[in-house]
Formats: C-alpha cells, structure tokens, sequence
C-alpha cells in the first residue's frame, strides 16, 4: 500500500488555490459588469431600445450618422423625411 500522508495534504491546497483563483475571476467578472452596464453596443439586454424603439432615438442616430460622414446630405434628407413620416 501507498503512503499518502504527505502528497493527501498537498493535493488539497492545490485544490483549494485553484478554486479560490476562480472564484476571485468569477467576481472580477460580476464586478466588471455591474460597474459597465453589463452589455455592448452591439447586443445585450438593451437591444429594443438600442434599436431606436424610442421616437426620437432615430432622428438622433440619423444626425450622428450624417456629422460622421457615413452619409452624404441627400441620404440624410430622404431618411429625415421616412423619419418623419412624409417618405415622398
């Protein structure tokens, strides 16, 4: 039979470090979200709103576009008026 009375001990508290490591990573990760909101731009749990769901919200993403440069004045116009609700 094998002695284990001093590897038992060891095996042990490498265990423990390596859930207390993780569990330190997981709470960076809880703490990061809730101080940054917790989503992207991109996705996440904001993206109805994100989507323009909120009337103004188009008008205001439109002029950001168009102060960009993403946009030229003739795209700005027409989509201005889709915005609101002329769409000739």
């Amino acid at each position: 039979m094998m002695n284990w009375d001093g590897t038992g001990g060891m095996v042990q508290t490498w265990i423990f470090g390596l859930l207390v490591l993780l569990g330190v990573i997981v709470l960076g990760v809880v703490l990061v979200k809730a101080f940054t909101g917790g989503s992207s731009t991109t996705g996440g749990s904001n993206t109805t709103r994100e989507m323009g769901a909120d009337p103004g919200r188009g008008r205001i993403i439109l002029d950001e576009r168009y102060a960009r440069g993403e946009i030229d004045i003739e795209e700005y116009q027409e989509r201005l008026r889709n915005l609101e609700g002329d769409g000739r």
